[in-house]
């Protein structure tokens, strides 16, 4: 230091002692000025998340409304008693998030009156929900949707929306305001930061090597999540084919059971029957008498007798139609078709080509099942006036088309996994390889729709060869 201030004067002492107090004058700067502005990140993150906390609280409320509204119209529709149990959780839950949202805005004096009407229109609205229901349970559905159409509710549900509407723009100004001010402060800590990064290059190297041992790890990851997902599908897809084929194999056997049950009762239960009759005929003829009670007897027996010949007729043909195995699949299509509207008052229109070729057996019941349950489908739920079967062979395609007038089949019920008997219609086109769909036209009704390759409807060489 001697030899220092003898060679630089008065002011080498100072020259050797002013890089460190400046270096701890600005480190020390450095943490006071990181400080305030940590300090006021801290205060922009606070207004930022009350904002959230508000938007949420609105978007809650806001659902509530809507569930609520959604699950009453359901069970006014539907009458499910699970759409009732939904509307009375969502109708409990409006007023607990009415309280939060006011809680939310309780330090903006602005918003009071917003929160005054929101209460007074919710509630305005709950009662209008609950009259409704009220009167579907003691009027019935023609009392509640008089109410409906008065438009009262959705001038409620209007009125409310344009006030959240109107809170939600105020939230998204202020919370692009308080972002703007929090990009603001964070911009001017990390520009006054910068310059203690100067000084902790080796941290930064430190971080460096850390970050990229941490993206390398992530890599890996990735790879590992990757061939794991691959595992995953793959297994989905082996399960998907072994449930297909249980499925496939569980009709068949279904199928053979009904034929087997079919033509034990044909020669049992038939037999029996014919001898019973034979046998009263007998009796009838042998023990002539004039008294009327007898002979009422006998023919309330003959009837009885009839009626379970006929009924096991019926049994046998919805088991395993004895048309299709000894007529062929055109013929057993057109009579069931054409009985079942005569059954049940139905205007049908049939388009079968009067001649066939000989089609393969389980290719001919899988095709005979999905026109059975497409129109067991139309009787049962369409509501229809009439139906039409339609069967064309086309470019070594076969086609059958089902269409009726109806009320058409809602979409969601589509998708509805417990609709077993459309997925079994699918299951059996999918089985033969050919593609299945069900469409609502414009004009109204249901079309059932199946393209089958005639590969799949013919019978194999081996089965020509053992006929």
């Amino acid at each position: 230091m001697k030899i220092l201030g003898e060679e630089l004067g008065k002011i080498g002492r100072w020259y050797l002692a002013l890089p460190p107090l400046l270096m701890i004058g600005f480190l020390v700067g450095l943490f006071l000025l990181a400080a305030a502005g940590q300090s006021r990140l801290n205060v922009a993150d606070e207004r930022i998340h009350r904002s959230e906390v508000r938007e949420r609280a609105i978007d809650e409320f806001f659902a509530l409304i809507a569930e609520a509204e959604s699950e009453q119209r359901g069970y006014l529709l539907t009458g499910e008693r699970s759409y009732l149990d939904a509307y009375n959780g969502a109708a409990a839950k409006i007023a607990p998030a009415l309280d939060r949202l006011a809680d939310s805005y309780a330090n903006l004096a602005d918003s009071a009156a917003d929160i005054r009407q929101l209460r007074t229109l919710s509630a305005k609205k709950v009662a209008e929900l609950q009259q409704t229901l009220a009167l579907y349970q003691q009027n019935g559905p023609s009392s509640a949707q008089s109410i409906g159409r008065a438009d009262v509710g959705q001038r409620t549900s209007d009125a409310i929306a344009k006030i959240i509407g109107i809170m939600r723009d105020e939230e998204s100004i202020d919370l692009s305001v308080e972002t703007a001010r929090w990009r603001s402060d964070l911009w001017l800590s990390r520009s006054i930061t910068t310059g203690g990064l100067i000084l902790n290059i080796g941290l930064v190297l430190l971080a460096t090597g850390l970050v990229y041992a941490d993206m390398r790890r992530r890599a890996l990851q990735a790879v590992d999540l990757r061939d794991q997902k691959r595992d995953l599908a793959r297994q989905v897809e082996e399960r998907t084919r072994e449930l297909t084929a249980l499925s496939t194999h569980l009709q068949g056997v279904s199928e053979q059971e009904k034929s087997a049950l079919s033509r034990e009762l044909h020669d049992e239960l038939g037999g029996l029957l014919v001898a019973a009759r034979m046998d009263l005929s007998w009796l009838q003829q042998r023990l002539p008498t004039s008294d009327p009670a007898i002979e009422q007897r006998f023919k309330r027996i003959h009837e009885c007798l009839s009626a379970g010949v006929d009924l096991k007729r019926r049994v046998v043909e919805e088991l395993r139609p004895t048309l299709l195995d000894n007529m062929g699949l055109f013929t057993a299509l057109r009579w069931q078709f054409k009985e079942s509207c005569r059954r049940n008052g139905l205007a049908c229109t049939e388009d079968i080509p009067d001649s066939e070729m000989k089609f393969d057996p389980y290719a001919a019941i899988g095709v005979f099942r999905v026109a059975q349950e497409a129109l067991t489908n139309i009787l049962k739920h369409a509501e229809a006036h009439s139906a039409e079967l339609t069967v064309r062979i086309e470019n070594d395609m076969f086609m059958l088309r089902v269409a009726d007038d109806g009320k058409g089949l809602k979409p969601n019920r589509r998708r509805n996994p417990t609709s077993h008997g459309l997925s079994a219609m699918k299951h059996r086109i999918a089985a033969l390889g050919g593609l299945w769909e069900i469409d609502n036209p414009e004009s109204g009704g249901t079309v059932v729709t199946a393209r089958i390759p005639m590969s799949s409807m013919l019978p194999s060489e081996t089965q020509l060869a053992d006929a």
